[in-house]
């Protein structure tokens, strides 16, 4: 079964909003094991609407439809739904009771504009809404189901999650569609591909895979399909251990987890403490440690030592050899990381030296070069990154590159005991 989401509003189309939307209501068509064909975004055109919605329902048993339902004269999809449907605007007394609870309930009069948001197309089921002023409404027409939601977020998800989703389950026959997300990082894209050609091969005819890349993370996400929801859970299980098999270097977690939120459980089981000293990342790497809640029990502190005299007044870098190998060198990030783990007394620390960008590079040390290092009682290391990207991707990079150096470190240092 496929399922199209169709957006109205010259408002998404001009960049004034953004269609958090469609993507929310993707999500969870795909839970619900219905294939999105595809998601649209069109303008407050009654002859647009019409075209976009009958191309829509030809192809599709289900669309989705969001916007045009509010008071004012330029929302038009309740119109158009009714010439659409061949039908009229009736008002319905249901409607009309919810806007008048909502309206006294906020301390406002009602007006006309309110009272007309009560007038819904003749034989629609209609998808109360507790949240706002206009309903949802339930189409069919030749097997096809089209559904009219408001596009405000929290009430389109009001009505998809307390009417929409149950009416879904119980209207159509779904085949079932699994998805699964390995996380991983440490390397590019065609690399992993090439890695994993014969794993390809060698999946079943009903599991796909997908390369899904963002700043350094690359999410493989398995699908499955099939008639039988526990085997497909089964065999995309049976491909992750296979994965983790293959890549294991790579992968630091499952189903959208974080690389922070990663790094945090292992220092949290492990009862390790962290402390961090930054320099080209401002704060990034801790900003990104203390998203994950919790992270007080492992995590003690940092500095942010952007000018070299913080390097060494606060973290007891050497000047020569801030003079002799320049702030961005391994010299220097070995020792902000021993200088910050002493100063804090934790088991592992983590610094970031570099050259963010957009100036400020040189022919020796071009923009995106960055040097991160770990420490321990165990001894300490560095490695050197070049990303070359925009100021912002550098820095994102960067603070990946420099947890995930501190996952693997951790890892390898308690299997050796």
């Amino acid at each position: 079964m496929q399922a199209e989401i169709i957006s109205i509003g010259d408002e998404i189309l001009i960049g004034m909003t953004v269609d958090s939307n469609a993507a929310w209501m993707g999500t969870e068509l795909t839970k619900l094991g219905i294939e999105v064909y595809q998601m649209t975004s069109i303008s407050d055109k009654k002859e647009h609407i019409l075209k976009v919605i009958d191309d829509a329902i030809s192809r599709s048993e289900l669309v989705l439809v969001t916007g045009g339902l509010g008071p004012t004269s330029d929302d038009i999809t309740k119109k158009t739904l009714s010439e659409y449907f061949n039908t009229r605007l009736v008002q319905d007394d249901g409607v009309l009771t919810n806007i008048e609870g909502l309206m006294k309930k906020r301390g406002l009069d009602m007006n006309e504009n309110n009272i007309k948001q009560a007038e819904v197309p003749e034989g629609c089921k209609i998808l109360t809404n507790a949240l706002g002023t206009a309903p949802g409404m339930w189409f069919e027409k030749n097997g096809r189901v089209l559904v009219s939601m408001p596009g405000v977020p929290y009430e389109m998800k009001y009505i998809m999650t307390n009417h929409v989703i149950p009416g879904i389950k119980e209207h159509f026959k779904r085949a079932h569609i699994k998805y699964r997300l390995v996380m991983t990082f440490g390397t590019f894209e065609a690399r992993l591909a090439e890695i994993l050609e014969d794993f390809e091969k060698q999946m079943p005819g009903y599991v796909s895979l997908a390369y899904l890349p963002t700043s350094g993370i690359i999410k493989l996400r398995l699908t499955g399909r099939g008639e039988d929801e526990t085997e497909i859970d089964r065999v995309l299980t049976g491909q992750i251990d296979k994965l983790y098999n293959i890549i294991p270097e790579y992968i630091y977690g499952l189903d959208g987890m974080s690389l922070e939120e990663a790094t945090g459980n292992l220092l949290k089981n492990n009862s390790i403490t962290l402390s961090i000293a930054e320099s080209c990342t401002g704060g990034n790497i801790s900003r990104m440690i203390t998203s994950v809640p919790g992270s007080s029990d492992y995590f003690t502190g940092s500095v942010i030592a952007y000018n070299n005299r913080i390097k060494t007044d606060e973290l007891g870098v050497n000047t020569g050899d801030l003079e002799k190998h320049g702030a961005v060198s391994e010299e220097i990030a070995l020792q902000m990381a021993r200088g910050i783990r002493e100063k804090y007394k934790t088991d592992y620390a983590i610094s970031a030296t570099g050259i963010a960008g957009p100036g400020g590079g040189t022919e020796e040390k071009p923009v995106g070069t960055v040097w991160i290092a770990v420490s321990s009682k165990h001894g300490s290391y560095a490695e050197k990154h070049n990303f070359a990207f925009t100021r912002s991707n550098n820095i994102r990079r960067a603070s990946l590159a420099a947890m995930n150096l501190l996952r693997k470190t951790v890892i390898e240092e308690i299997k050796e005991g």
